[in-house]
C-alpha cells in the first residue's frame, strides 16, 4: 500500500476544490453566466484516493478569474437583461477534513469549506436608443460548501475511485437587485465520482473526476437553473524531487434550460464551455513527517457560449496533514 501512503494527503485539496471554484456574478448560477464550476478546476493529484488511516487535514485554495460574455449576447443578471458583462473574482477558501478510516472494504471521509469571495461585475443595459453601464462589488462570506460523505475504494494498489455527495448552502448576504453577490440564493446538491490511475513505474498519474450540479428554484427571482455536468481530467508526470507538471482539460455542459420568467425570454439560457492549461504540483514533509501538498494552475477558456470566458483562470492550493 505504498503508493496509497504516498498520494493520501493529496486528497483533501482535491476532494474540496471540486464544485468551490465558481464565480459569483449576480445571484444566481446559470443565470450569472457562470454557475458554481469553472471548467478545469476541480480536478488535482490523487483526487481518487481516500486515505486509508484516519487523519485531519487543513487547506486552502485560493482562485482568480476574469471574465466576460461579448455585448453580442444577452445576459440574465439581477433580475434584468444585459447587453454581455465583465467580472471579476478573488476566492479564498478554507477546508477541513476528516478521515475516518475503513469499513469493509471502503474508506471514508468528510468535511467542510468555508469561502470569502470579493467580486467586481460590470454590465451593459440598453434603456431605447441609449445605453448604460452599471458595476458593483461585493465582498463577504460565501456560501458554505458541505461534504457530508466520501466513499473510497482501492482496485489496486494503483487504481482507485471515490464517491462523493456533496451540497452548497445558501449562507451568503443576497442582494437580488445586486450585479455582485457574495451568495447564489439556491441549494445546490452535487454528487460526484473521482478516478485515479497511477503508473509510478514510469511517474505518470491520471485522474478524472466528473459530476452533476442540481440547483433549487431562486425564490427572489423565480429562476430555476438546469443540470450541470461536470467533466476534468488530468495527466502529470511525477519527479522525484516532489515536482509534478501536467496538463489539465475540463467541461461544463447545461442539461436542458433554465426556466423562469426572464430564462424563458431568453430561449433557456444554455450554455457550455471548455478549458485546457497547465498545472505545477508539489509535495513534501514537513520536519519529515507532516505531509504537504501544494499547486498552481493556469486554465484559460478555449471555448465558450453563453458562460464567462476567462483567459486569467488561476487557482493556488496547498494542504497539511495533521
Amino acid at each position: 500500500m505504498h503508493a496509497l501512503r504516498v498520494h493520501w494527503h493529496r486528497l483533501a485539496v482535491a476532494l474540496f476544490v471540486v464544485g468551490v471554484c465558481l464565480l459569483p456574478l449576480s445571484s444566481r448560477a446559470t443565470e450569472g453566466a457562470l454557475g458554481r464550476p469553472v471548467a478545469g478546476m476541480s480536478v488535482l493529484s490523487g483526487i481518487g484516493i481516500v486515505p486509508p488511516e484516519p487523519l485531519t487535514l487543513v487547506s486552502l485554495q485560493q482562485i482568480y478569474i476574469d471574465g466576460s460574455i461579448s455585448g453580442n449576447r444577452q445576459v440574465p443578471i439581477a433580475g434584468k437583461t444585459s447587453l454581455g458583462i465583465d467580472g471579476q473574482v478573488a476566492f479564498t477558501l478554507a477546508t477541513v477534513l476528516k478521515v475516518w478510516g475503513g469499513f469493509a472494504g471502503w474508506d471514508f471521509a468528510s468535511g467542510i469549506t468555508v469561502p470569502y469571495v470579493w467580486t467586481e461585475v460590470t454590465a451593459s443595459f440598453s434603456a431605447g436608443r441609449f445605453g448604460t453601464t452599471s458595476s458593483d462589488r461585493a465582498s463577504n462570506l460565501f456560501d458554505l460548501y458541505f461534504t457530508p460523505i466520501v466513499a473510497g475504494y482501492h482496485f489496486s494498489q494503483t487504481a482507485h475511485i471515490a464517491l462523493s455527495f456533496n451540497f452548497w448552502a445558501p449562507t451568503g448576504h443576497y442582494d437580488a437587485n445586486a450585479l455582485a453577490n457574495p451568495s447564489l440564493n439556491n441549494w445546490t446538491f452535487v454528487p460526484q465520482v473521482a478516478f485515479t490511475q497511477l503508473m509510478p513505474k514510469y511517474g505518470l498519474e491520471f485522474d478524472v473526476v466528473a459530476g452533476l450540479q442540481f440547483y433549487t428554484r431562486n425564490t427572489a427571482t423565480d429562476y430555476q437553473n438546469a443540470p450541470l455536468f461536470t467533466l476534468d481530467a488530468m495527466g502529470l508526470k511525477k519527479f522525484s524531487n516532489g515536482l509534478g507538471v501536467g496538463l489539465v482539460l475540463g467541461t461544463v455542459q447545461q442539461l436542458g434550460n433554465d426556466s423562469g420568467p426572464l430564462a424563458d425570454r431568453l430561449n433557456g439560457f444554455r450554455g457550455h464551455d471548455f478549458s485546457m492549461g497547465p498545472i505545477l504540483t508539489y509535495d513534501t514533509k514537513i520536519d519529515g513527517k507532516r505531509p504537504l501538498s501544494a499547486s498552481l494552475r493556469w486554465v484559460p477558456s478555449i471555448a465558450s457560449t453563453n458562460r464567462l470566458k476567462s483567459t486569467a483562470s488561476v487557482m493556488a492550493t496547498m494542504s497539511v496533514a495533521f
